[in-house]
């Protein structure tokens, strides 16, 4: 339904959101055009192998900063507090990984697929296991960052949410169709700085609005948003310092590291020097873009401190919240709500080409900040492991590989499952009071009854989690958590699955010349040893 009490979109709103499509459409054509004589499979999906740094660094930066980060972040910092920003600390984490253990793998096989290595690793069968977890994990993720901005559309709009949905994935296809790889990553580079100036709009007229940047700090420190010294161990806790560092850290390293989707683009890179310096600066995007999202969730609560608009009823999920506050604050300003909107489509449509070229429902959390991280932690963990076992233990085999992979997967599918089924309280979700008192109703039942709910599980007695039976307290943990449990299975049970078969199997089979050379090559390089084995495994 569309936000009640504000305006929709006027002409110049519309205006601005039709040039974000036309933008990326025309991208798609002019590609189509310039290489129309050199059409190879080669130039469609690696770019020829042309790309070089720049380009490639802010197309990984637009590919997984989604319309979840335009809408999702900022309502996680206003419901759950900043300490969210930790994430930057787990990028630097994840790119030192990626450049110094899988960059170099891929790179110099020189195959399109990450999952050709698993196959001249282990065998056909693993190959084909760890294909369809990648298929369903990104058509999981798809539906949630194509129903987002349609989402966010329908709000501030009231266009209908289906054909939101349809438009977004007509014009991704369309682009992606006409131009390959090329027209994704230069089409990512235009859609990074919409995003950027759909953030700043919101952020620069908020700031005006309080009067300065320290009143927001004031605001959000009175109201324990600032809430960065969380040092607390316990892996129950659904955010502190450990859990976003370290758990983020495994989700950053599966998506940059062996998703499909950013490795095609790294690997598009004219040199290996090239590829490796793209994941550095794309480090540079990812921290401007999680400061402008989560200052702009600082922003959102300075604003609504006396009057929730999500307890009040005036919305009805958290992750209205950004567009609730873009046609409260910027609808005298014709054509920035439309910005705003198409910074949030162009979160969508990159992410949406980048795994429309990577495959060549729609699911919905509470939050979907949590379901994009759970996601990527129950089907990325156990990829993440798989990949892990095959470079850094030579002496692993294809067994212990697809039984590692297996048992990683339905470990971190149960804990995940189970999460949603037997959710944590509050205690441990740890949610930051939300005010209404400063708010003029006319129907006060339904903010009443909000409040007292939440008042009432915000001072649960925490002497609860203590009569908390294992299962449950294992269904409690950190959501960000299900990644590391998922790379962490499959490395174990990889390597005694593998030491319990027998060492019959640690042959090299015989392949191309070229590819053994590369293998042999980087045997010798600190990344460690690097060996195929095959015998009846490859039958």
């Amino acid at each position: 339904e569309e936000t009640a009490g504000l305006s929709s979109f006027v002409l110049g709103d519309y205006l601005i959101f039709a040039l974000m499509l036309l933008v990326s459409a025309a991208v798609g054509v002019y590609y189509a055009w310039k290489d129309r004589d050199q059409r190879t499979s080669g130039d469609f999906l690696m770019g020829g192998k042309k790309l070089t740094a720049l380009p490639v660094a802010m197309s990984l930066t637009a590919s997984f900063m989604s319309a979840i980060t335009v809408l999702s972040t900022p309502a996680e910092v206003y419901r759950f507090g900043a300490i969210i920003a930790f994430s930057g600390l787990s990028y630097v984490l994840a790119m030192i990984a990626t450049s110094e253990i899988f960059l170099p793998v891929f790179y110099r096989l020189g195959i399109t697929s990450t999952y050709e290595y698993l196959e001249l690793r282990f065998n056909r069968a693993t190959r084909l296991l760890g294909t369809v977890l990648f298929i369903v994990q990104t058509v999981l993720y798809t539906g949630i960052v194509i129903y987002t901005p349609a989402l966010a559309l329908t709000q501030v709009t009231g266009i209908d949410l289906w054909g939101a949905i349809v438009s977004t994935g007509l014009v991704c296809t369309f682009y992606c169709t006409m131009g390959g790889l090329k027209a994704v990553v230069w089409t990512d580079v235009f859609q990074v700085g919409v995003m950027l100036a759909g953030f700043l709009a919101v952020i620069v007229q908020s700031v005006i609005l309080q009067g300065g940047i320290f009143p927001i700090i004031k605001d959000s420190q009175d109201g324990g948003r600032l809430n960065f010294w969380d040092f607390d161990m316990n892996p129950l806790r659904r955010h502190t310092f450990w859990t976003i560092t370290i758990g983020a850290t495994f989700v950053w390293s599966s998506i940059y590291g062996v998703n499909q989707a950013q490795v095609q683009r790294y690997i598009s890179c004219k040199s290996l020097t090239h590829a490796r310096l793209s994941l550095y600066i794309n480090l540079c995007g990812l921290w401007c873009i999680m400061l402008c999202s989560v200052f702009a969730g600082l922003c959102l609560y300075s604003i609504y401190k006396s009057c929730d608009p999500w307890t009040s009823g005036l919305i009805s999920a958290p992750d209205q919240l950004m567009p609730y506050l873009v046609m409260d604050i910027l609808r005298g300003y014709p054509g920035l709500p439309g910005l705003f909107v198409a910074a949030a489509y162009s979160g969508s449509l990159s992410t949406v080409s980048s795994s429309i070229n990577a495959l060549a429902a729609v699911t919905h959390w509470p939050f979907l900040w949590m379901a994009v991280i759970s996601i990527f932690g129950v089907i990325g963990g156990p990829l993440l492991g798989l990949f892990t076992l095959g470079i850094l233990c030579p002496f692993a085999n294809s067994k212990g590989a697809i039984s590692g992979l297996v048992l990683g997967l339905m470990l971190s599918l149960w804990v995940a499952i189970g999460s949603q089924l037997y959710p944590p309280p509050p205690e441990l979700t740890c949610p930051l009071p939300l005010i209404t008192k400063g708010c003029n109703f006319t129907n006060m039942d339904i903010h009443n009854w909000t409040s007292t709910i939440l008042l009432t599980e915000a001072t649960t007695p925490i002497q609860h989690l203590n009569s908390r039976s294992v299962l449950d307290k294992w269904y409690s943990l950190s959501y960000v958590y299900f990644s590391p449990i998922g790379t962490i299975t499959v490395v174990c049970v990889g390597l005694l699955v593998s030491f319990f078969s027998g060492k019959d199997n640690f042959n090299i089979f015989q392949i191309s010349e070229f590819q053994m050379t590369i293998l042999t090559s980087y045997a010798t390089t600190k990344q460690g040893s690097l060996y195929i084995n095959n015998k009846h495994d490859r039958a």
